[in-house]
């Protein structure tokens, strides 16, 4: 369900099925609880709950394997992608020990040092484009490669990214175009200049209409809160 003063706001807002990730409520991190609870206030149908640094991922296995009565019908887990000390066969062990009801894996292509070790997770794996600031997995051409070495893994299609690399969205048309069967998912926000994540914008909204067109069968996961 979406709320209901999501349904006077635009294109985005009105996205059925809509989802929040928990990785822009850093106030709450950790506290996984309040963490859906907050989530919820955007939608029971999806949600990415986002353990960004290594040391919250335990006390999210924790939590999941508790087997919590959420109401989410899609469920995503974003990876650790910020103060990795632990060895990729153990990162790899602990998602693929995730419950199978988790829906999708969300992983960074550059910080995969050794991409094949993932494919112990199968089509729970999600792979995302990034920015222009990561040194790989931000174009077409680069994420071919990698979606070579890990044939069951699926997209997740991270619209600014996309801008932040190609302002005309060419680029962003090219990903759709070559992965658009893979397509899981959207991380939906605007950048700042530093490319971190931060509310949508109503001229990237506008801008980005016809590439978010093509995506209308997936979950659209913010990453910020919408604007007031």
């Amino acid at each position: 369900m979406v709320g209901l003063q999501l349904l006077e706001r635009g294109p985005v807002a009105q996205h059925h099925p809509l989802g929040a990730s928990t990785g822009y409520m850093a106030e709450h991190r950790g506290d996984w609880p309040t963490l859906v609870d907050e989530a919820m206030e955007t939608s029971t149908f999806a949600v990415e709950l986002a353990a960004l640094s290594e040391g919250e991922l335990p006390g999210l296995q924790a939590f999941l394997a508790d087997a919590p009565a959420l109401p989410f019908r899609y469920l995503s887990v974003h990876a650790p992608v910020k103060h990795r000390r632990m060895g990729e066969d153990e990162l790899v062990a602990r998602l693929a020990s995730l419950p199978p009801w988790v829906d999708a894996i969300v992983v960074h292509p550059d910080v995969m040092d050794d991409p094949a070790r993932y494919a112990a997770l199968g089509s729970a794996l999600v792979v995302e484009n990034m920015d222009p600031r990561k040194g790989y997995g931000r174009t077409a051409d680069e994420l071919a490669a990698l979606f070579g070495v890990l044939p069951e893994a699926g997209f997740c299609f991270d619209v600014a990214h996309a801008a932040a690399v190609d302002p005309s969205m060419d680029e962003a048309h090219r990903l759709l175009d070559r992965f658009c069967g893979r397509l899981r998912h959207l991380h939906v926000s605007s950048l700042d200049e530093d490319c971190g994540h931060e509310p949508l914008r109503g001229s990237d909204e506008e801008d980005w209409a016809p590439v978010l067109r093509r995506c209308r069968d997936v979950p659209w996961i913010l990453e910020a809160p919408l604007p007031d």
